[in-house]
């Protein structure tokens, strides 16, 4: 049996444009992002790792289209969003996903802010066995609607996702990540972190982090990257709390075991080979010596796994 999420039984059907599923449809997207033309309220309508249909609108024939799951939500500049997605943001470049913001906010700002719905492990239905809309969708719905999955409107949309993993049945197992499973297809809630995107990760450790290092404080967007505590090429996984936001220098210091977060307690370790390979290092050794611990999402869940900086200081730290 393959992986499976267990969530919250809620879904979210949102209205997406032709435009936009149609491109991702025909690049075999399977990482995109659902973007808002405008930043506006977080999201929260489901949970991470819930699932997320498309719909499309009424004139472009009122049908389900696809869906994934959802990664998480962040506010982006829409350059940010390029970076991150490209191509995945549905547009063939970032003058048309200007284009397109422009159309539907009227903003005037050359880089304006948008609101980016991240998802993963994305499917689309073939054209010809896309699924009618729920039966209760009304046509002043706008954005999208959540369903809680133990009701009867429910139980359709689930049906729906069942058919579109069924579509896709003989898609890589597990090993590629995809959340297929034999039997049922949903579970009950869990607060246990979910794997995200690639992209989506990147995005989320740096809204986790308030856009700043974790060990400087650095606040250059530009600089800074989201580095894994356990790399994925070493049975890590894109987790937001397998992440930390470190700027650039930080962050290969850190992978090469030069610097290390202790498990407990948080605080910077230097290892002493800094020092000795290379005749410097004081801002780190001040730090440590300071015995003042990282900065930390405020979020219980987006926190570092003591277990992963455990891995790495074992591991990876150089120790002696």
């Amino acid at each position: 049996m393959r992986e499976c999420i267990l969530f919250r039984m809620r879904a979210w059907v949102g209205v997406t444009d032709g435009d936009w599923y149609r491109y991702l449809s025909e690049r075999n997207a399977t990482e995109v992002n659902f973007w808002q033309p405008s930043g506006g309220r977080e999201f929260r309508a489901i949970e991470r790792g819930a699932p997320f249909l498309f719909k499309s609108h009424y004139h472009d024939g009122n049908k389900i289209v696809g869906g994934g799951f959802f990664s998480g939500w962040a506010a982006l500049p829409m350059s940010r969003a390029w970076e991150f997605f490209g191509h995945e943001n549905g547009c063939t470049s970032i003058n048309e996903m200007r284009a397109r913001i422009t159309k539907y906010n009227r903003t005037a700002d050359p880089d304006p802010e948008i609101g980016c719905i991240m998802l993963y492990d994305v499917l689309f239905f073939r054209s010809t066995a896309q699924p009618e809309a729920p039966p209760d969708w009304s046509r002043n719905i706008v954005q999208g609607k959540g369903y809680d999955l133990a009701t009867a409107s429910g139980s359709y949309v689930e049906h729906v996702f069942a058919a579109l993993l069924a579509e896709h049945s003989q898609m890589p197992p597990d090993g590629a990540g995809h959340r297929f499973v034999d039997g049922p297809v949903f579970g009950k809630p869990t607060l246990r972190p979910v794997r995200v995107g690639q992209n989506a990760f990147k995005a989320l450790v740096q809204e986790a982090y308030g856009r700043r290092c974790a060990v400087t404080g650095t606040k250059i967007v530009p600089v800074l990257e989201a580095a894994h505590i356990r790399p994925v090429t070493n049975a890590g996984e894109n987790r937001v709390d397998n992440g930390l936001l470190l700027r650039s220098d930080v962050h290969k210091l850190f992978d090469d075991g030069y610097l290390g977060i202790h498990p407990s307690t948080k605080v910077l370790m230097v290892s002493p080979r800094l020092r000795l390979e290379y005749g410097n290092g004081e801002e780190f050794y001040a730090k440590a010596q300071a015995r003042q611990a990282v900065t930390i999402p405020q979020r219980l869940v987006d926190q570092p796994n003591s277990e992963f900086l455990e891995w790495h200081a074992d591991e990876v730290f150089l120790a002696s």
